[in-house]
C-alpha cells in the first residue's frame, strides 16, 4: 500500500485518501516530498550518527507498524514528527525551553514553511512535544499515536514481541544503534547539568538524579504545599 496523505478539504467534508510519492527505505515505504526531505536534510547535519539513526529508525518502524494495521494516516506529518522528535537534543537548536518544546517550535515553522496548513503543523508540534510522554501522546491523533509507537519502540522496546523481526533486522542493519543507550544518557545528562530548569517535570529527571552528581528535583508536593494559600 502506498504511503498517503490524509485531508481535510474542509471541517465539514469526509476524509479523503491522497497519494502522495513515496521511496523505499529498508523494505518501507515512505513520503518522498520535499518537506520530509528537507526534515532529513536537518536531521543529518545536526545529529550526532547515533541520534540521526535513531529518529530514522524511529520513523521506519512508525511507518511499519501503520502498515501493518492497515491505518489511513497523514505520511508527511508522522515522517516530520518523528524525524525531528529530537533535534532539541542537538546544539543548534537548544534554547530554553525543554528540548522537546524546542524542536516542536522549529518543526512546526517549518511545517509552515513548506504550505502545510496550521492544524497539520500543529500536529507536529503535538507529536515532538509530548514523545517523551506517551500516556498522552499515544490517545491523540493516530499520527502522533503511530510516532509514539515508533520512537518507543527504538527507545525503549516498548512492542518489541510484536514486532517483525525481518523488518526490525533490517531497519538496523541499515541504521545501526552506535552505542545509542550509553550516547542518549549522555546527552540527556547533559542538559541535566546545563539546564536543571527544564527537566524537573520531564523523562531527562531520571537521568539525572541517577547520573549526575548534586542533582536536585524539584517537587510537585512542594509546589503545591509550598503554594501562598492558606489551605
Amino acid at each position: 500500500m502506498a504511503a498517503k496523505r490524509l485531508v481535510r478539504p474542509g471541517d465539514a467534508s469526509p476524509l479523503e485518501e491522497v497519494p502522495i510519492p513515496v521511496r523505499v527505505i529498508s523494505g518501507i515505504e515512505v513520503p518522498d516530498t520535499p518537506v520530509v526531505n528537507r526534515a532529513l536534510e536537518v536531521a543529518s547535519a545536526h545529529m550526532a550518527p547515533y541520534l540521526y539513526n535513531h529518529v530514522v529508525r524511529s520513523w521506519l518502524f512508525s511507518a511499519a507498524i501503520a502498515e501493518a494495521r492497515r491505518d489511513v494516516y497523514d505520511a508527511e506529518v508522522l515522517a516530520v514528527s518523528a524525524i525531528l522528535h529530537d533535534i532539541g537534543l542537538t546544539k543548534e537548536f537548544s534554547g530554553p525551553l525543554r528540548f522537546e518544546v524546542e524542536g516542536a517550535n522549529f518543526a512546526r515553522e517549518l511545517a509552515l514553511e513548506f504550505g502545510m496548513d496550521g492544524r497539520r503543523a500543529q500536529l507536529i508540534w503535538d507529536s515532538i512535544a509530548l514523545n517523551s510522554t506517551p500516556s498522552i501522546c499515544a490517545h491523540k491523533e493516530r499520527e502522533a499515536e503511530l510516532c509514539t509507537l515508533g520512537v518507543g519502540l527504538d527507545w525503549g522496546g516498548w512492542g518489541y514481541d510484536s514486532f517483525s523481526p525481518d523488518i526490525m533486522a533490517r531497519v538496523i542493519r541499515d541504521f545501526p544503534r552506535l552505542r545509542m543507550k550509553v550516547a542518549f544518557s549522555r546527552d540527556v545528562c547533559a542538559i541535566c547539568e546545563r539546564q536543571p530548569e527544564t527537566t524537573f517535570d520531564t523523562f531527562a529527571r531520571d537521568f539525572g538524579a541517577r547520573f549526575v552528581p548534586g542533582y536536585k528535583s524539584a517537587s510537585a508536593v512542594d509546589a503545591l504545599f509550598g503554594a501562598p494559600f492558606d489551605e
